[in-house]
């Protein structure tokens, strides 16, 4: 193995080694598209691997630890929340990017990055701000705005596009994108389906046969299969994607847990509550802000105010507005009174 010997092109090794190693779809960091505000490039890093740094330090990163992923403020610390989630979806989108010689930094970076916008409580959130809002809200869209403009992050094109694509319905244009979304996908079926058998609202034995037989009824050996469908099917392939096959199976898990989990299951008893709180607060902001802010900005504000807000201080807060307590010194809104000064 070549040792690096000059600190000032470590970089330009690495850039080196993955015209290497890597396949010949993959994306090469030396051939991005750059970022929007063009800048110095580091000495010792790829431009992805700067990506994905630059998500981590993020504190919109940090607050993924108490934002929902499927059950709202969990008690027991082994559910997942939307930070675990996260983890999950890159552990598995670089398992798939270094099996098929994709970049995988570039998986890690789009990965980490792909919930940044998600509201709290979850896609309950999620929805009562669609709803709310002119032209709706969508979480892979805002999580794009937190990257380029609430944290102005300055990511590369490539990052940017597989934040935004990784919902499904979206087109990738990257394969290290299209990882992503299936990773995305393959995680939280599977993550969910263990979370929802230890909340005692479904067991083993309720999961559809056909899917338990192709798949298996046991965690890991699922989740590997799901990942090696994807392998198999995707090795000296343009498109990554699984067998039909595996894909039928997945899809009709996924579907399963909708309607068993997803919509009206004991999991979603407090979304009435939680969906309260969004609204509430949403129009109370906007009240708030229309003496200091121009008028067309106020939704705006309040969006990316809200939607940034962990689980539990969106509780705090709609307990601060609309529970009366004794007198004492509440927080003030300082970073909504911020945003309100600086979006356009």
């Amino acid at each position: 193995m070549p040792q690096f010997t000059d600190v000032d092109k470590i970089r330009e090794s690495l850039e080196d080694r993955e015209f290497d190693i890597l396949s010949d779809i993959a994306t090469k960091a030396r051939n991005t598209k750059g970022r929007k505000i063009k800048e110095e490039e580091s000495s010792t890093r790829t431009c992805f691997q700067r990506d994905r740094d630059r998500i981590i330090h993020s504190k919109a990163f940090r607050r993924l630890k108490h934002k929902t992923q499927v059950f709202l403020s969990p008690f027991d610390d082994h559910f997942r929340t939307r930070l675990t989630h996260t983890l999950e979806v890159s552990q598995i989108a670089r398992s798939l990017a270094r099996a098929l010689n994709l970049n995988e930094d570039l998986t890690e970076a789009i990965a980490l990055g792909h919930d940044l916008g998600h509201t709290p409580f979850g896609h309950c959130g999620e929805g009562v701000l669609n709803e709310l809002v002119k032209g709706g809200f969508h979480h892979n869209i805002q999580s794009v705005r937190v990257v380029e403009v609430l944290e102005k992050l300055n990511l590369c094109y490539e990052t940017i596009d597989g934040i935004l694509t990784h919902t499904w319905g979206y087109t990738p244009h990257t394969p290290e994108a299209q990882v992503v979304q299936l990773a995305d996908k393959i995680a939280y079926i599977n993550h969910d389906i263990e979370d929802s058998i230890r909340a005692g609202i479904i067991s083993e034995s309720d999961l559809p046969k056909d899917c338990i037989d192709y798949f298996s009824s046991v965690q890991s050996k699922r989740l590997n299969k799901m990942i090696m469908e994807v392998i198999k099917n995707s090795i000296g392939k343009s498109q990554i994607s699984m067998s039909e096959e595996g894909w039928h199976y997945t899809t009709k898990l996924r579907e399963w847990m909708f309607d068993n989990v997803y919509i009206d299951s004991p999991a979603k008893l407090e979304e009435k509550k939680a969906r309260r709180v969004i609204k509430e607060l949403f129009y109370h902001y906007c009240e708030m802000l229309k003496p200091i802010c121009d008028e067309s900005k106020i939704e705006r504000v309040v969006t990316d105010y809200i939607s940034g807000m962990t689980d539990r201080y969106a509780v705090e807060k709609y307990k601060e507005n609309f529970i009366p307590i004794g007198l004492q010194c509440g927080a003030k809104e300082d970073y909504l009174f911020k945003l309100a000064n600086v979006i356009d």
